[in-house]
């Protein structure tokens, strides 16, 4: 085994992987069908809204839940690969209607630590990650029904972001983007460059056929929207972090393109709804639910 891997990997096990586009966040939200049984896992899924009109709706977590009912699946687990800065997770609504653990990277605690003070939380804000099922540290492993998958710290766009492997598939989150898109932001507080190409070369060791599912693709120049690659192809072909590009090289690179950046449009109801596990901030004496939105914080 590569010692930069905390497991060893099976790419002999070929799970089913079944894609939902969200075409506001372009995000990619997964089921992942264990092909030994009717157990699933859903991965980074998403809860609509309408910002202006401060309204949230289920359209694209329903979808998913349809499609599981439909197929007669077991959902076992809702993983998120970290906390989203652009889009709000639908975690609770899946898991009120099908089940299921939900679970995250330990990290969350610094995520939730950090953010806790921007929105001003107040002590009632648990800190403890004690809002997600299981916390996982790198190298844990859990099933998903008779398949072993496997989390993999791999931080850098943010301090809590796991790649999660599950046989010959590995859901990377914002870690890496398809080959033409190079790499996520690291600007982001508790974010850092340097950890985020040796991240990047962390799931680039898993073995060269295994299949790379993005959370987010843009379409760059004009291209249709894809999700999954492979190993091989990320080193062969990523504009940012391909085989041959020094972790100078990238750093430099990352700090000066972060630096041109604007801000999600929707990082401020994200991250105060993602940190709770996908859940909105409690009502008020009068039973109506509020975000807040600082200034000149972020």
């Amino acid at each position: 085994m590569n010692q930069i891997l905390p497991f060893a990997p099976h790419t002999s096990l070929k799970p089913e992987v079944v894609a939902f586009f969200d075409e506001p966040t372009n995000t990619i939200s997964y089921i992942v069908k264990d092909p030994g049984s009717d157990a699933c896992a859903v991965v980074d899924s998403v809860m609509d809204i309408d910002y202006a009109a401060g309204r949230i709706t289920y359209d694209g977590a329903d979808a998913i839940i349809r499609y599981i009912e439909e197929k007669g699946w077991k959902l076992e687990w809702i993983i998120e690969t970290h906390v989203h800065a652009d889009h709000l997770s639908a975690a609770p609504y899946i898991q009120q209607k099908l089940g299921g653990k939900l679970g995250i990277g330990e990290n969350i605690t610094i995520v939730q630590d950090t953010f806790g003070k921007v929105f001003n939380e107040g002590t009632e804000f648990q800190r403890d990650g004690s809002q997600f099922d299981r916390l996982f540290k790198d190298g844990d492993s859990y099933t998903i029904g008779t398949m072993t998958a496997y989390a993999m710290h791999t931080p850098g766009h943010t301090p809590a972001c796991m790649t999660h492997v599950v046989g010959d598939a590995a859901f990377v989150g914002d870690t890496l983007f398809m080959p033409d898109g190079g790499s996520a932001r690291a600007d982001f507080p508790g974010g850092d460059a340097r950890e985020l190409y040796r991240s990047m070369k962390r799931v680039l060791a898993l073995p060269d056929e295994t299949r790379l599912f993005m959370c987010h693709d843009y379409g760059p120049n004009g291209r249709d929207i894809e999700w999954e690659t492979t190993v091989a192809e990320e080193r062969a072909h990523n504009i940012h972090v391909k085989d041959g590009v020094s972790e100078d090289e990238f750093v430099a690179m990352r700090e000066a393109r972060d630096a041109t950046l604007a801000m999600p449009k929707l990082i401020i109801p994200s991250l105060q709804v993602n940190m709770r596990a996908g859940q909105l901030p409690p009502k008020d004496e009068g039973g109506k639910t509020f975000l807040k939105v600082p200034v000149n914080t972020l």
